[in-house]
């Protein structure tokens, strides 16, 4: 896709309203990507942190994913690096356990369209359930299972927890994911970065 080409879909998507009605903080959809972008990264939505400043990942979930990255801000936020396309791009609200589901209009209407013009040699980095739902369709009975089977995944796919400070309990009670998945982890986007910067 030629680069204004891809500018105007990002356009499109940054301009949509459709899920507005059910949007009680209003429309900011909130998205990253470059054709040169071979880490492709695929969460949840934006919270209210990244509802306000417009930038994803912008909270403190987003210091720990770049932890467990191995990227710098510089890094991450380099759109010929790294493609971030939440499964929701606006933020939905929130819940009494937290922010409400993704809204379901967004990857249908937005998803192949944009992943279809990225690298197809790219790394997807799935974060969550509800992301696991769509794109790893082998995935295991639940979440737990499924990233304790990171390594079947690879090196095509990284599946991660999300990396949210309410998620605290699950990193203390499988100390696995620190230990073994996330040196995997580093070490495959770290292969990215190194080919990128080759090219």
């Amino acid at each position: 896709m030629p680069a204004r080409t891809l500018d105007h879909l990002l356009g499109e998507i940054r301009s949509c309203t459709v899920c507005a009605p059910h949007l009680e903080h209003g429309v900011r959809p909130v998205v990253q990507a470059s054709s040169r972008a071979r880490i492709v990264i695929i969460g949840q939505a934006p919270g209210r942190r990244v509802h306000e400043s417009g930038v994803p990942w912008d909270d403190p979930s987003g210091r720990t994913l770049r932890r467990w990255l191995g990227l710098t801000d510089e890094q991450f936020y380099d759109p010929d690096i790294v493609a971030i396309v939440p499964m929701g791009f606006c933020y939905p609200g929130s819940a009494a356990s937290g922010d409400k589901p993704p809204r379901p209009e967004c990857a249908p209407l937005w998803h192949e369209r944009l992943l279809d013009e990225l690298p197809t040699d790219r790394l997807h980095v799935i974060i969550g359930t509800y992301a696991q739902k769509r794109y790893v369709p082998d995935r295991r009975k639940n979440l737990t299972d499924t990233v304790a089977n990171w390594s079947a995944y690879l090196p095509g796919t990284i599946v991660l927890p999300h990396p949210s400070p309410r998620n605290q309990h699950w990193l203390t009670k499988n100390p696995w994911f620190e230990a073994n998945a996330l040196p995997a982890v580093r070490r495959r986007i770290a292969e990215c970065v190194a080919d990128d910067a080759s090219r």
